[in-house]
């Protein structure tokens, strides 16, 4: 993998958790989360596919545990080089993985970064899904230095921010090869962030 410059500022560091109306919370994937994370792409894999597969190439059919653990250190390591950050979304006792926010370098131009999340399947439509939806916004106008984040899978579809050319000064780890939230004043009902 060529190596990939941070996009955040020098010094800034990322949020540890955001916690979720609905009593769940995100924080940074673990390499150690490999055993739930693959529960939750692994039943959730023939949907996910159907959505990102053809952009990201994620997630394979036949994932092992080996793979999950590798690929969960691998955004252990992206995130401690300002690369890109992952987070899980857990159940209260982390218990469960039910799905990830990803933010990254933007892909081709309009936006300063790619913000992206899924929830496994029984969570869809449903009220967790739609809380997720809300707080991660407001989290990334409040906690990110991104002034022009674009959330792929609702600002553009997937086909669409696959279309978008590379930069290529800038290698994208993760995939093959533009609205901007409003000013948040406060975290909102029910949402804390650290």
């Amino acid at each position: 993998m060529p190596d990939v410059a941070p996009w955040v500022p020098a010094g800034w560091r990322a949020p540890d958790r955001l916690d979720v109306p609905t009593g769940h919370h995100l924080r940074p994937v673990r390499a150690s989360d490999a055993d739930l994370d693959l529960c939750a792409v692994t039943g959730s894999q023939e949907r996910l596919w159907s959505v990102l597969g053809a952009a990201r190439g994620w997630p394979r059919a036949g994932l092992t545990v080996e793979q999950e653990r590798r690929d969960l250190r691998r955004h252990e390591r992206d995130a401690a080089r300002g690369v890109s950050f992952a987070y899980a979304l857990l159940d209260r006792g982390e218990t469960e993985v039910l799905g990830h926010v990803h933010l990254e370098r933007a892909r081709g131009s309009g936006a300063d970064g790619d913000v992206w999340w899924w929830v496994v399947d029984p969570l869809v439509g449903g009220p967790v899904e739609a809380a997720l939806g809300e707080a991660v916004p407001r989290w990334v106008a409040l906690r990110w230095p991104l002034s022009r984040p674009r959330f792929v899978g609702r600002d553009l579809s997937w086909s669409q921010w696959s279309a978008l050319p590379d930069d290529p000064g800038v290698g994208l780890p993760g995939r093959p090869s533009a609205s901007a939230v409003p000013a948040a004043t406060g975290p909102g009902p029910g949402l804390s962030v650290r």
